[in-house]
């Protein structure tokens, strides 16, 4: 499983079971996904 941010998006790569569980766990984190950017740039 591999998550790649940019800028303009996230590009999540792997099995479809990985990817599902990936996304519930962000959403646990963050709400809206430019929640998530917001932080990633921060970083």
């Amino acid at each position: 499983m591999k998550v790649y941010v940019h800028d303009k998006g996230i590009i999540l790569v792997g099995k479809a079971w990985e990817i599902r569980m990936k996304l519930k766990e962000y959403t646990k984190e963050y709400y809206y996904l430019s929640d998530w950017l917001k932080t990633v740039k921060e970083q």
